[in-house]
Order: C-alpha cells, then sequence, then structure tokens
C-alpha cells in the first residue's frame, strides 16, 4: 500500500511526456512509449494492484477473505483492458483540460463500474477508517469527475488519485493496525 503513491506519481509523470508528444516537444516513439506506460499502469497494474495492496494491509484474515472478490474483479478487469489495448487500436487526444485516451472496448461502461468495483470496493470494506474514507472521498469523486468529463475521465481520475494518495502515505505513516477499526461485522 505504501508503493501506491510512488505508482500514482510515477504515472502522472509519464503522462507529462504523453502530454509533450500532444504537444510536439517530445518525438514520436517517446510519446508513444509512454502512452502504452500509461495505459498498462492505468489499465493494467492498478485495478490489480489497489485491491491487492488493501488486502494486504488487514490484520484478519476473515476480512481479507471478505476482499478477494474485489481482487478477482480487477483481474478480470486487468485482463479484459489489456486484450483491448492488444488489439488496438489505442490512442490519445488532447482537449483543454485533459487527455482523452482512446481504447476499442466493448461494454465500456460495465468495464469502467467493474474497475470502480474492484478498486473502491476494496478500499471500502477495508478495516481502517481512513482507508476507508479514502474510498468514499473517492467515490464521489468519480462521480463529479463523470458529470465534468467523459472522455477525459481516466486522466482526470488517475490525477486526481495520484495527487489525494497523499494520504495513504500519510496513513501509512501514522496509522497504528487495530488501532482505527471501520465499524463493520467483519473482523
Amino acid at each position: 500500500m505504501a508503493a501506491l503513491p510512488l505508482i500514482l506519481g510515477a504515472h502522472q509523470l509519464d503522462e507529462a511526456f504523453v502530454w509533450w508528444w500532444q504537444q510536439g516537444h517530445v518525438p514520436s516513439d517517446v510519446g508513444r512509449v509512454a502512452l502504452w506506460v500509461y495505459l498498462l499502469i492505468a489499465f493494467v497494474v492498478l485495478p490489480i494492484f489497489v485491491p491487492l495492496a488493501v488486502v494486504q494491509l488487514e490484520p484478519t484474515r476473515s476480512r481479507r477473505w471478505a476482499m478477494a472478490p474485489f481482487v478477482a474483479v480487477g483481474v478480470v478487469v486487468a485482463a479484459v483492458l489489456f486484450a483491448a489495448m492488444v488489439r488496438g487500436p489505442v490512442g490519445v487526444s488532447e482537449h483543454s483540460y485533459h487527455l482523452a485516451y482512446e481504447l476499442q472496448l466493448g461494454g465500456g461502461l460495465a468495464i469502467v463500474i467493474l474497475y470502480v468495483v474492484a478498486t473502491c470496493g476494496a478500499l471500502l470494506a477495508s478495516g481502517y477508517r481512513h482507508v476507508l474514507l479514502f474510498g468514499l472521498v473517492n467515490v464521489v469523486a468519480i462521480a463529479v469527475i463523470a458529470k465534468l468529463t467523459v472522455d477525459g475521465f481516466a486522466s482526470v481520475w488517475c490525477g486526481w488519485a495520484a495527487v489525494t494518495s497523499a494520504a495513504i502515505a500519510l496513513h501509512m505513516r501514522f496509522a497504528k493496525p487495530g488501532r482505527q477499526p471501520a465499524p463493520s461485522a467483519l473482523t
């Protein structure tokens, strides 16, 4: 879990290269590699890594087992998105305040919903109040971001996640296992 802010920070740094490519500041080869790195992290790594990290954070076996479905959903989502990436085409276009990533994906809305279930569901099922609160804040942010921009959803949500992942760093620094359980019957 402590690695998540680093992954999200690197993800945003990589997106800077995608922006620069779109603006003609870096060579096409660099931009294409940055695009693929961005998509691999966003679409393959994160839907598996986030629920796995939350599961590993949990101190009780029963709560870890209860969270296992989120990991399974993340694996399925990652596999579907990776297959769509490999099939292609993948692309990106620059808009005023975001990048719009393009991927040929049937059932895209269902995949986005399952992605949110995998990543935020694991956070919401956590036994730690701070992690649960982080999940709730992200669900609200997702709704706001989806309302503001559909085509820039991936770019804006990943940017939001990188900035707010400072909360994860604070949790990892100051939380003590078992000291701040979230109210739940799963213990």
